[in-house]
């Protein structure tokens, strides 16, 4: 493209064309460049925009510290114990300076360790961590030199005072050190110190330093940040003996498995608005989720950084940093326990982490849910196909597209509408042209049983006639600049102001807006998509709000930025639930993220491009935040950004079909490109992935149920389900869905076959198309044609499908099933559906179905797993095929409640080894066995 400055400034005058917007001329010309940040179809991020650590102080000053001759001890004289909680002061021998440490005991294995300043008050994370958690009382032994205190699920606490160090042990194992190496620090607050005066400057020996010149005040680019506090920054490292991969800490686009950090910079967890942007980079984007998980053949543990500010983590370890020459000698010496040593360090906030002790990855994701939330569980339409792109023109636009995927048979649930919508960039409103019956638009669209969703933004225009911005100033509700006048930056709509979403009376006022009193021109069938809410402001430091700026209580920014987002999501989901008056399930697309966004709904990866290279980066993106307690996720389909090429396009729809969020979003400068628009050969393609994905909702909405009981994610890696097998460990091109499905995207141009991977000793994998068998552990080259997608069931398991092709999700509601029973080398199987209406809460109530289905000892059987269970459903047993059976059966015989005993019809493929069981017709509420005779 033409990168000119003419041509730059004629893009960016043409995106402000698109806008309503009134304002003086030096308003418009600063808008003009600020757009751009938003606008421009960049050839890569310009990461000057963004910081680095060496342009951060507090980073640079935590990742100086030395390892070793850590200040900190802990007064053993001070210490106290009650129950679960231990607690004792820490000096810094240093400086003198005293902090309280508590160390809390909590059931299923997890250990809190809070540091923190005692006589000035510092953020903590609230609204976060579930209310009442369950206590574990606390075993305290002490000795010479150390404490131990022991938790009954065979955790330990170790507890060295000088130097201050802790390590923690499952079993008799350490598994995570706390400040081994010495990094601690813990910044505490004090007065800024005079400046010296001419006649003090040629003092000598025993002054006290000057002061940092970054230490008060810190400028970025054009931009100052006052900083009044001072340095308040707070760091630890924690180390993971025995373990050679970490993985977690989203959102980066990078490898899945976390790499060293020892010659570039830390990974940094900052929620900032990064269009089109860089891979294999540990740069910030828009989620922050300070979580990270080690994992090797024994155990999984996992902590969590309970801080919302600014944090950086450095990685380094002793086997991926060793020279080749050191590597030689340890062949020739006994083995190095492997150990990746990892330090944390946020701008302000305490020091508050949770310790996930497993010892397995199920039970860490588990520990997780348990303090952070349990995973939302969607409604039905929200796990099928949504179509988007930034914009729909107008009424007749959404009823094309409507109307399209009906004329060429492509399933799809919800229709979406971006800024364009609104009359000039006020959310909560219509463009009276262009969308002006938006309720019978809505009405219509919901007649064949789909949704819509409309963008709402954080950022208000700053207009007195907009009734959302004179309602924030008129309550106090807006975010203040650090003299304590209305907080003003821009973004779409030009000048805005943004709500203080940290207050509680903020988030009440902002879903009252979302009732369909309110909210004029919305129905029941409207949900909707927080977007930008990192929060971006164009204008601002790093595109993002000052961290000076002032919140609820006097805190800044700063402490609460990585919150922010979630407090948006947050406040939209109560907005529909209480719409419903509490009754219907909530779907809010959010795209900044934290620790227990997972309650409230999906997130996507943002603004990514149409290349190859981003539909590869997809998976492990995808896979780091969901092991990192988000399962609702996806990638915007064919990419955010540029024109995909048509190959490129229907292999994405065939990964996105087996991603949990599968949305297709386009920029504005983008040609279209709705699946019909492809030639007609991939547009087959594509209706089939997209039938695919239709098909296999049954087992999806089964695989998000479990999600929100246990925490476990839908989209799992490999090493989730073979946690013994190292080959699995770095593994980010093939994934699992729930416990049963293998999938290898193909995700190269032109591509003839891909190689994948199938582990287990003895496991059996069939080819869900052919039903191919293939034996674990090996690597295997698949052919693949444009047709193909590779996905494997793995033998022993069951997956509930809906064959039945219908236009949405809905429509099928009470379609027959068909049960696919892949056997294993001791020919059984077993699996689970979960049933209820798709939409509500009534499943809160007992309306719901949630059946073990099992094949064993030539016997299927299906029984409740919750005897109180009374949802009632039409949908009955169509057909059951058995893969991997050895001969035919003589004959097929069914009973159980209410039915009376018969025989059904079957038949047997000799060479395919596949059984076909034909119109059982049993109603799939009920418990019912069927029973094979040789």
């Amino acid at each position: 493209m033409d990168t000119s400055e003419s041509s730059t400034m004629k893009m960016a005058a043409s995106c402000a064309r698109k806008t309503t917007w009134t304002y003086s001329m030096m308003e418009g010309f600063l808008l003009v460049l600020h757009l751009l940040v938003g606008c421009m179809l960049v050839s890569a991020v310009d990461k000057n925009n963004f910081k680095t650590c060496s342009q951060s102080s507090f980073c640079q000053r935590n990742r100086d510290l030395k390892s070793g001759n850590s200040p900190y001890e802990a007064l053993m004289d001070t210490l106290k114990i009650s129950d679960d909680l231990l607690q004792l002061v820490v000096l810094n021998s240093a400086t003198g300076g005293k902090l309280q440490l508590e160390l809390i005991g909590l059931d299923q294995s997890i250990v809190r360790l809070r540091i923190k300043d005692p006589f000035n008050r510092r953020y903590e994370v609230p609204d976060v961590v579930q209310p009442d958690l369950q206590k574990s009382r606390w075993k305290v032994v002490q000795s010479s030199g150390s404490l131990e205190a022991k938790l009954p699920q065979d955790v330990t606490v170790r507890l060295t005072p000088h130097p201050l160090r802790l390590d923690l042990l499952q079993k008799d194992d350490v598994v995570i050190s706390v400040n081994s190496r010495g990094l601690m620090n813990y910044e505490l607050q004090s007065e800024k110190k005079s400046p010296r005066s001419p006649e003090q400057e040629g003092l000598g020996a025993g002054e006290e330093d000057p002061e940092e010149p970054n230490n008060w005040e810190e400028t970025f680019k054009t931009h100052k940040d006052s900083r009044p506090k001072g340095p308040t920054s707070v760091g630890v490292d924690f180390c993971f003996p025995g373990f050679d991969h970490v993985y977690g800490i989203p959102e980066h686009a990078d490898t899945f498995a976390l790499k060293t950090t020892v010659s570039t910079d830390p990974y940094r967890l900052y929620n900032l608005d990064v269009f089109e942007y860089e891979l294999y980079n540990p740069m910030a984007l828009y989620g922050s989720v300070p979580y990270m998980l080690a994992h090797n053949s024994e155990r999984t543990v996992g902590l969590l950084w309970l801080n919302a500010a600014e944090t950086w983590i450095d990685i380094s370890s002793n086997t991926a940093d060793k020279s080749m020459f050191n590597r030689m000698l340890d062949l020739v010496r006994d083995t190095e326990v492997p150990q990746v040593d990892t330090h944390w360090f946020s701008e302000s906030g305490i020091l508050d982490v949770f310790f996930f002790m497993g010892p397995t990855a199920e039970e860490v994701m588990y520990q997780y849910a348990l303090v952070t939330g349990m995973p939302q569980f969607p409604p039905l339409f929200a796990i099928a196909y949504h179509q988007s792109r930034w914009n729909y023109n107008d009424e007749d636009d959404v009823k094309s597209v409507d109307a399209k995927f009906d004329e060429h048979d492509i399933p799809c649930d919800v229709i979406w509408l971006d800024i364009e919508h609104t009359d000039g960039k006020r959310y909560m409103t219509w463009d009276s042209h262009k969308f002006s019956h938006p309720e019978e638009m809505q009405n219509q669209v919901a007649a064949k049983g789909r949704k819509m969703v409309t963008i709402v933004d954080p950022h208000l225009k700053k207009d007195s006639g907009f009734h959302l911005h004179k309602q924030a100033v008129d309550n106090g509700f807006l975010v203040k600049t650090h003299d304590n006048n209305e907080y003003e930056g821009w973004c779409w709509p030009g000048s805005s102001s943004y709500p203080d979403f940290t207050r509680a009376d903020t988030r009440n006022w902002w879903a009252e807006q979302l009732s369909l009193e309110n909210y004029k021109g919305s129905t029941p069938h409207l949900f909707t998509w927080n977007d930008m809410n990192e929060p971006s402001v164009f204008n601002g430091p790093e595109v993002t709000m000052h961290k000076d700026a002032i919140h609820q209580d006097g805190w800044e920014h700063r402490d609460v930025h990585n919150l922010y987002g979630l407090y948006v999501h947050m406040a939209t989901v109560d907005g529909q639930h209480r719409r419903s008056n509490g009754k219907e399930r909530s779907f809010v697309l959010s795209r900044a993220f934290f620790t227990g966004s997972q309650k409230y709904g999906a997130i996507w990866t943002g603004d990514n491009e149409a290349s190859w290279e981003h539909l590869k980066i997809s998976m492990p993106m995808l896979l780091s935040i969901s092991i990192a307690g988000i399962p609702f996720i996806g990638a915007d389909v064919g990419g955010f950004f540029k024109n995909p090429e048509p190959e490129l396009l229907t292999r994405w729809y065939q990964a996105a079909a087996f991603q949990p969020f599968f949305r297709a979003h386009a920029h504005l400068d983008t040609k279209r490109r709705e699946p019909w628009l492809l030639p007609p050969n991939m547009m087959d393609v594509v209706r089939m992935a997209i039938r695919t994905r239709y098909a296999l909702l049954p087992y999806w909405y089964t695989a998000f149920y479990k999600a929100s009981k246990t925490g476990q994610p839908v989209m799992r890696p490999m090493w989730l389900a073979f946690p013994d097998d190292p080959k699995t460990f770095a593994m980010e091109d093939q994934f699992m869905i729930g416990d049963s499905l293998l999938v290898e995207p193909v995700t190269s141009k032109g591509a003839s076959s891909v190689s994948v991977y199938f582990p287990g000793q003895d496991t059996i994998w069939y080819d869900v198309k052919t039903a191919q068998k293939y034996t674990g552990p090996s690597t295997q080259t698949i052919y693949v044609n444009l047709e193909k997608i590779p996905v494997f069931q793995r033998g022993g398991t069951i997956v509930p499908r809906k064959e039945r092709v219908r236009r949405c999700s809905f429509l099928g509601i009470e379609d027959p099933y068909t049960l696919i029973v892949a056997l294993d080398t001791k020919h059984q199987a077993s699996g689970q559906l979960y049933m209820d209406d798709g939409h509500s809460l009534d499943f809160k109530s007992g309306f719901f179905q949630y059946k073990h289905i099992s094949f064993q000892n030539n016997v299927i059987q299906s029984r409740s797993l919750d005897m109180n269970a009374r949802y009632k459903t039409k949908s009955w047993l169509e057909r059951v095929v058995v893969l991997g059976m050895e001969k035919s059966p003589s004959s097929i015989q069914l009973s159980g409640d209410l039915i009376e005993t018969h025989n059904v019809e079957f038949s047997f493929n000799e060479d395919s080894k596949v059984l076909v069981i034909r119109k059982p017709e049993v109603n799939m509420a009920t418990d019912w066995v069927m029973t094979l005779r040789q």
